[in-house]
């Protein structure tokens, strides 16, 4: 007979602990449990239950709305009411694998030092998913089965967290309550519904699941100081809030202006792998300059995040047509306008730079691309492909135009109509800048064509913030990027009149848009 388990390893996110979770862990520790083979578990009278936190570097996402923190706070609460010796170790979060098990066990060691390092004779492994017990099991550990070895279906952890998101309050009678009163006491139970509802941000705290974070990071932070030597002359100091702020880089471009150093510099970024990213550059000193530069995750059109007019500047960058793409469209927008109208101080800006629809979008145009600059190719599945950017930069503009009208319509969910005529196609003016300004996007291609560059022309965009309360600088407006028609759409395209077949002058692509509210009277 083996020699009754010293650990009970429980591993899981642990955003919710449950009464039922405390009653089973008493019945094993005093061993009245069976393995998931049916066999009686004996454990040791100085056992220890080791929590492994998993994904304890991921936070602000559906998939894990609760800090590690505050999970490993309810723990220790949960572990002190029931009397139960435990340990806490964070996992950190990594891509599905079929070695995690053997991660979770390594973590273990090396977080403890090596004084509790789970081995098949030592340990036994609490939980309830069949996935992760084949892993265990696979390892050589025995598996007590927690809920899906109890009778009744009682709640597992994330049905109790499927109430609280629902706003069925049966969570608070079957949380335990240490987890009850974390929550409550850190105001986590509306943050959670709110991260887990909205339709903006993904399972993983980001906007989509399809872009590639490396080269969007470079794409941005190679542009930084441009965009805000074109956005400069209109901040006003006092507290100053970049939203959308990716990395960081213009709030590191405004922390070392030396006119701002008695600024607050504000970041707010909805997206977890943009936000971690702020957070480890300010750890690097990317900010001292101004070390009153703070980061917020948060999802400005969910809730404010300052209060009523105590904004002085408020920035965003490429930011509007991905609230457009990824929100309900013009009145994601339009909330957008409200929220920063509100937390604008009397005579404070709103400093907008972003792509922009064309003037007159809805006019029918002639699109002559070039043929002879790659292969001809019908479209394919490209999530299919082991290199989809290879494939799309193997093309020629006029292949790679089929295979966007089809990409766009699928991930933009819109109806994008085109006649054609030879090689020419026929539509709208706003339909062929969306090709044409996202045509080089080879290596984001499926982000990209999930986004809209063109729901607002500078008229369009003017009404907006009007309607939220802003005056317009007359300064500001639609402009046309003169680099992108010389390198990126003169060479491969041209725009045409369809009854005459004159050329069309390539219109506004970009928009600087400063809104200011009016001084109190």
């Amino acid at each position: 007979m083996s020699a009754p388990f010293r650990t009970v390893l429980l591993p899981g996110r642990h955003h919710v602990l449950t009464r039922f979770q405390a009653d089973y862990l008493h019945a094993l520790l005093a061993g009245g449990c069976t393995d998931t083979e049916g066999e009686p578990v004996a454990v040791a009278e100085d056992a220890v239950v080791v929590w492994a936190v998993t994904s304890a570097n991921h936070r602000g996402t559906r998939r894990n709305p609760v800090p590690a923190a505050r999970r490993e706070a309810a723990i220790e609460r949960f572990a002190l009411a029931e009397g139960i010796e435990s340990l806490v170790v964070g996992v950190v979060d990594v891509a599905p694998t079929d070695r995690f098990a053997e991660l979770t066990i390594k973590t273990v060691a090396h977080e403890t030092g090596g004084r509790r390092t789970p081995t098949p004779a030592d340990t036994v492994v609490a939980c309830s998913t069949a996935a992760v017990t084949a892993m265990y099991r696979a390892l050589g550990h025995r598996v007590v089965p927690v809920e899906a070895g109890a009778d009744g279906e009682p709640a597992r952890p994330w049905d109790v967290l499927g109430m609280l998101v629902a706003g069925d309050e049966r969570w608070r009678e079957l949380a335990h309550p240490a987890t009850v009163s974390v929550l409550d006491r850190y105001g986590l139970v509306e943050a959670i519904a709110t991260i887990s509802t909205d339709p903006v941000v993904g399972d993983e705290g980001g906007l989509t699941a399809t872009r590639e974070y490396r080269s969007y990071i470079a794409a941005f932070e190679s542009a930084a100081q441009r965009k805000w030597d074109q956005a400069r002359p209109w901040v006003r100091p006092g507290r100053i809030v970049d939203i959308g702020c990716a990395t960081g880089a213009m709030l590191e471009l405004a922390a070392a202006e030396p006119t701002l150093h008695e600024s607050d510099l504000f970041g707010v970024e909805v997206a977890r792998h943009l936000f971690d990213e702020c957070e480890h550059r300010r750890a690097q000193g990317a900010f001292a300059a101004n070390p009153n530069t703070f980061f917020v995750q948060a999802n400005v059109l969910t809730g404010p995040v300052f209060p009523p007019g105590t904004v002085d500047t408020t920035t965003t960058f490429a930011l509007t047509h991905e609230i457009s793409s990824y929100g309900d469209g013009v009145p994601a927008l339009q909330r957008l306008a409200r929220e920063i109208a509100r937390h604008t101080a009397p005579g404070g800006v709103w400093v907008n730079s972003d792509v922009c629809g064309p003037a007159g979008g809805d006019r029918r145009v002639r699109l002559r691309l070039r043929t002879d600059d790659g292969t001809a190719h019908a479209p394919v599945d490209l999530a299919a492909l082991p290199d989809p950017q290879a494939h799309l930069e193997a093309l020629s503009t006029r292949a790679r135009f089929d295979q966007f009208a089809v990409d766009f319509r699928a991930n933009a969910g819109v109806a994008y109509p085109v006649d054609t005529d030879g090689d020419d196609v026929l539509l709208s003016l706003a339909d062929a800048m969306e090709f044409l300004t996202k045509r080089s996007y080879t290596d984001n291609w499926l982000s990209e064509t999930h986004e809209r560059f063109c729901d607002l022309d500078g008229d369009g965009w003017a009404r907006l913030v009007t309607d939220a309360g802003f005056e317009v600088d007359p300064r500001s407006g639609p402009w046309r990027n003169e680099w992108l028609v010389e390198n990126v759409l003169a060479p491969v395209a041209q725009l045409l009149d369809p009854d005459t077949g004159e050329q069309i002058d390539w219109p506004d692509t970009h928009i600087l848009l400063v809104a200011r509210l009016p001084e109190s009277p």
